[in-house]
């Protein structure tokens, strides 16, 4: 397994004083760009909020954040939702791959944002329907996650039970439960 793959993890403590580059953010977004897709076809679209640029957009995404979350995202300088576009642009049919390949752009950012040492930590905890209002989003377009974004910081200054978890081995179930040989009852050996 690539080293980068085995680094990427989804940290809270991230550091409240320092900026996102503009020449980092354009490269987790070119990096998301080139994800692959079916019929090339691209579904994803993401809205930025920069806290050091646009203080009020930001604050207007962190408000569409649930609660759980909002305790730890304050200190993210960047804020993105990726969006699942609903139709293929080449012949305006259903896109049902477009929220798959939305998530393998999610993954791209965030493997970019590891190889350049920031934090990327992807949420499913938000009001997707506040986002849409607030954000003229399409009424069929599927808000997939919102993404906090920033340098990484100690552990220490999130609550006890974040800090926890932050700072416990992470884990991953065995091979032989994810993977399959051949039939659904005959788990994948390694």
């Amino acid at each position: 397994m690539a080293d980068l793959i085995a680094r990427r993890w989804s940290p809270r403590a991230i550091a409240a004083d320092q900026p996102v580059s503009r020449e980092h953010l354009l490269a987790l977004l070119e990096a998301a760009r080139w994800a692959p897709s079916c019929f090339g076809d691209e579904p994803w679209r993401y809205l930025v909020w920069d806290r050091f640029h646009d203080a009020a957009g930001w604050q207007s995404a962190f408000e569409c954040l649930a609660e759980g979350n909002r305790g730890w995202v304050k200190n993210a300088p960047v804020l993105l939702l990726s969006v699942a576009t609903p139709r293929f642009g080449h012949n305006d049919a259903p896109n049902r791959w477009a929220q798959h390949d939305t998530g393998a752009a999610n993954e791209n950012l965030c493997l970019q944002a590891t190889a350049l040492s920031l934090v990327a930590h992807q949420m499913g905890g938000f009001d997707a329907d506040k986002a849409k209002a607030a954000f003229a989003i399409p009424a069929d377009h599927t808000c997939m996650a919102m993404i906090a974004v920033g340098h990484p910081a100690p552990a220490d200054g999130l609550p006890d039970a974040l800090r926890e978890r932050e700072l416990a081995p992470r884990t991953r179930q065995p091979l032989d439960r994810i993977a399959f040989a051949g039939r659904w009852d005959q788990g994948f050996q390694a």
